[in-house]
Formats: structure tokens, C-alpha cells, sequence
């Protein structure tokens, strides 16, 4: 089964911007074929703001997220895959949601998630 990741982070972004609130992301740097500019990672991570306004050319994609933006004043092509997203959540409210593991494409040997199948919800703030 395909990750829930990629359609989530669809949805919360029309969400967001029907509501008229600037969707930003919270991306995992460490991830491998994410390309952002290494002079604005923090702690391994970087917050893209992904507005229609600031992201040129947005592309969210099932296998991949890209779009264009500016960083001190350079335009920079950003690409990363979706299972790198941590998190989106809108500037304006904080209101969002954070991904964990379970949210990634599953690994290729096909193995299930371990779990007791019970849904475990947590309060975001």
C-alpha cells in the first residue's frame, strides 16, 4: 500500500490556502534526496513556507515535492521526497499535522507495521 503522506500533505495544503493561511512544512534534511540549502538547516531540519506566493512552480507530488524559492535573494530549485515532511502547519494559526513513521512508504521487502492496531492520537497544541 502507497504512504498516506504525499495525499495528506495535498489535503492540509488546500485546506490551508482555501482558508486564506500560508501552509509551511517542517523537513527532515537528513533524508536522502532532499535538496534545500544546507546554510538554512537548523538541528537537520528546515521550514519551507510552500504559499502559491512563495513557492514557484509547486509541484506535491506522490513521489516527489519540488517547487522554486527564494533564499537571500537566490532563487533555489527545492526537491525532497514526501516521506521527508515531518509536519505542515499554517503560519497564521499553528494549526496542522505531524507525520511519524507509520505515515512512510513502506519498506521494499513489503513488511507490515508492528503495532498493537490499536490508533494512538496525540494532542498537538
Amino acid at each position: 500500500m502507497k504512504s498516506r503522506r504525499p495525499y495528506l500533505i495535498r489535503a492540509m495544503h488546500e485546506w490551508m490556502t482555501d482558508n486564506a493561511h500560508t501552509p509551511h512544512i517542517v523537513v527532515d534534511a537528513s533524508v536522502p534526496g532532499v535538496q534545500v540549502p544546507e546554510g538554512h538547516v537548523s538541528d537537520g531540519k528546515i521550514v519551507l513556507n510552500i504559499s502559491h506566493g512563495a513557492a514557484e512552480k509547486l509541484s506535491l507530488g506522490t513521489d516527489e515535492i519540488s517547487f522554486d524559492a527564494r533564499f537571500d535573494g537566490h532563487v533555489f530549485h527545492v526537491i525532497l521526497p514526501p516521506d521527508a515532511v515531518l509536519g505542515i502547519y499554517a503560519r497564521e494559526t499553528g494549526r496542522g499535522m505531524l507525520f511519524d513513521d507509520e505515515d512512510r512508504t513502506p519498506s521494499p521487502s513489503g513488511d507490515a507495521p508492528t503495532g498493537t492496531g490499536r490508533p494512538q492520537l496525540k494532542v498537538v497544541k
